[in-house]
C-alpha cells in the first residue's frame, strides 16, 4: 500500500532551500566559467598591449632618465632629468622643434579648412558625387614613402614635371624653382605632400559627421529658410562638435609626428631647414646611438601632443556645453 503522508512544513522549507542553494551554486559556477572564458578571449590583446605598448613605454621612460649609448655602454647610468634640461640647450633640438611647430601649424590649419570644405561639397546632392567620393579616397591607398618618391620626381629642378609644365606649357620659366634645394620652398613642398596624402581621410571623417546629422534637423532648417551659407554656418557646422574633436585629434597627431615626408624628400635639408623632431629622435637613437637622450626627446614630443589633444578636447567640450 502506497503512503500518501505529506511531509511537515519545516521539512518542505528545508528541501526548497537546499534546491535553491544548488541552483545558486550552479549559476555561480556558470558565471565563473563565463568570466574565465572571457578572460582567455581578451588575453591575446592584453599580451599585445603589454609587450608592444606598455613595456616599451615604461622602458623608454626609464631610459630617458639615463645616459646610455647602447654600442659603447654596458648598462644605463641614471642621471635624472639631465637629458630633458640638455634638450632645450641643444641648438639641434631647438631647430627641429621649431621646424616641427612651423610645419604643424601650417599643415593643421590648411588640413582642417580644406577637408571640411571638400566634405561640405561632397555632402551636396550633385551629379557624379560617387566618383568624387571615390577620388578623394585614392591617396589613402598609396604608401607615403612611395608618394614621397613620386613628389621627389615631380619637384626635380631639371627634369621634374612641375618645372616642365611651368616653363613649357604655361610659358613661365621664371616660376621654375629648385623646390627641394631652397629652404623657403622645401618646407612648403613637404607640407604639400602631407596634405595630398591626408586630406582624403580627414574629409571622410568630416563627411561621416555630416551624414550623422538628423535629416529632421536639416528639413526643419530648410523649412525655416536656412539655405546655402546660412545652412552651413547655422546648422551644419554647429552640429559637428564631436567630429571636430576627432578630426582635430587626428590632425594634431599627424602634424607633430611627421617623419616620412622630410626623410624621403629632403633628409632634413637643405641644411636643417626641414629637420623635424621625429627625425632628430631617429638620428640620435640610430645614428649616434644615444638611446637615453633620444628617449627624452621622444617623451618631450609625446607630452606636447598629449597637452594639445587634452586642450582641444576641453575647449570643444566647453564650447559645446555653453551652447556656442
Amino acid at each position: 500500500m502506497i503512503s500518501t503522508q505529506v511531509p511537515p512544513p519545516a521539512l518542505r522549507v528545508k528541501a526548497t532551500q537546499s534546491a535553491a542553494h544548488v541552483v545558486d551554486a550552479k549559476k555561480r559556477n556558470r558565471r565563473r566559467k563565463g568570466r574565465y572564458t572571457g578572460f582567455f578571449f581578451i588575453l591575446p590583446a592584453l599580451l599585445f598591449i603589454f609587450v608592444f605598448m606598455l613595456y616599451p613605454l615604461v622602458s623608454s621612460g626609464y631610459m630617458s632618465l639615463t645616459e646610455y649609448n647602447f654600442v659603447y655602454d654596458d648598462e644605463p647610468k641614471f642621471i635624472g632629468l639631465d637629458n630633458y634640461v640638455s634638450a632645450f640647450e641643444d641648438p639641434q633640438f631647438v631647430t627641429s622643434l621649431t621646424n616641427t611647430i612651423v610645419f604643424a601649424t601650417i599643415f593643421f590649419i590648411i588640413l582642417m579648412v580644406v577637408s571640411l570644405s571638400i566634405a561640405l561639397f561632397l555632402f551636396q546632392k550633385i551629379r557624379f558625387i560617387s566618383f568624387y567620393r571615390s577620388a578623394i579616397f585614392v591617396p589613402l591607398v598609396v604608401p607615403l614613402s612611395l608618394a614621397g618618391l613620386v613628389f621627389l620626381w615631380i619637384l626635380q629642378p631639371n627634369y621634374g614635371l612641375l618645372n616642365h609644365v611651368l616653363a613649357e606649357v604655361f610659358n613661365m620659366p621664371f616660376l621654375a624653382q629648385p623646390w627641394l634645394s631652397q629652404s623657403g620652398t622645401a618646407m612648403g613642398s613637404i607640407i604639400a605632400l602631407s596634405l595630398w596624402a591626408t586630406i582624403g581621410f580627414e574629409t571622410i571623417l568630416f563627411l561621416a559627421g555630416l551624414q550623422s546629422i538628423s535629416p529632421e534637423i536639416l528639413e526643419a532648417a530648410e523649412l525655416d529658410g536656412a539655405r546655402g551659407l546660412k545652412k552651413v554656418f547655422l546648422i551644419l557646422l554647429p552640429n559637428l562638435r564631436e567630429t571636430y574633436i576627432l578630426t582635430a585629434t587626428w590632425g594634431i597627431l599627424h602634424a607633430l609626428k611627421v617623419f616620412v615626408e622630410p626623410m624621403v624628400m629632403t633628409d632634413g635639408g637643405p641644411g636643417t631647414s626641414t629637420l623635424v623632431l621625429y627625425q632628430q629622435v631617429y638620428l640620435t637613437a640610430f645614428t649616434y646611438f644615444d638611446m637615453g637622450y633620444a628617449s627624452a626627446m621622444g617623451y618631450i614630443l609625446g607630452i606636447i601632443i598629449l597637452v594639445l589633444i587634452v586642450l582641444n578636447f576641453l575647449f570643444l567640450r566647453k564650447k559645446g556645453d555653453s551652447g556656442v
